[in-house]
């Protein structure tokens, strides 16, 4: 119990130590690339759902409400 206390302060240390003195990425990535990196992953998504819709052949499990007819009741044996 004791190593994981103790990394478990040491995570919380560097992370501490990291907001405090700032971390390495540039402070303009989001003005700079922010929109581009949104469209880019919004057409990529868009792009593999349809694919996945149309080409793939997967049976989605759709409502089977008014498609599946109840089986008639055998009659009992006499």
């Amino acid at each position: 119990m004791y190593r994981l206390a103790k990394s478990a302060v040491n995570v919380t240390g560097q992370a501490v130590r990291q907001v405090r003195n700032g971390s390495t990425y540039r402070q303009d990535f989001h003005s700079k690339y922010g929109n581009g990196l949104m469209i880019g992953g919004a057409v990529f998504a868009t792009s593999v759902w349809s694919y996945v819709l149309t080409q793939t052949g997967i049976t989605w499990n759709l409502s089977p409400v008014g498609k599946v007819m109840p089986k008639e009741w055998r009659e009992a044996e006499e």
